[in-house]
């Protein structure tokens, strides 16, 4: 996991992202995203915990950027933390993910984001003792997410 060091909480529209569909613009995104995907996924905001439509959901499936469609985490590699939000031990595959250090709310936290588009996902924790493979916790807000189920792949 390698983390940057800069801060990407800004509030900028004329910043581009490039995503499958090119560059958008911070405007852009604004018309894409609804009020609140916009405030989590471009803004780094938090949904509020026990809320999301995906921290209690553990059916099959693969969950991808709800900003890019970029596949981000495989539900087999889900766990309940019992924390209120989605919770993976790792991503899909490492270059899917960015992180990025974030010392907002007064602490040193490891933001993680959308590797295609540089949306804002969550923030990965470690050695809080879970029972998982890799002593991560990927903790996602559901907002920043889009399941498609086994079904439907």
């Amino acid at each position: 996991m390698t983390v940057s060091d800069t801060s990407h909480h800004q509030d900028d529209t004329t910043q581009t992202t490039t995503t499958r569909s090119g560059q958008l613009s911070e405007d852009e995104w604004k018309q894409r995203l609804s009020p609140a995907e916009y405030q989590v996924l471009r803004q780094a905001a938090t949904e509020r915990p026990f809320t999301g439509e995906y921290w209690d959901d553990f059916s099959e499936g693969i969950y991808r950027c709800r900003a890019c469609g970029a596949e981000l985490f495989r539900s087999d590699q889900k766990f309940d933390a019992h924390c209120g939000w989605p919770s993976f031990f790792a991503p899909l595959a490492e270059d899917r993910v960015e992180y990025r250090k974030d010392t907002s709310l007064g602490m040193t936290r490891i933001e993680v984001l959308c590797a295609q588009c540089q949306s804002h996902l969550g923030h990965v924790f470690e050695g809080e003792g879970f029972n998982t493979p890799t002593d991560l916790r990927y903790c996602m807000n559901s907002i920043s997410l889009e399941k498609v189920p086994r079904s439907d792949r």
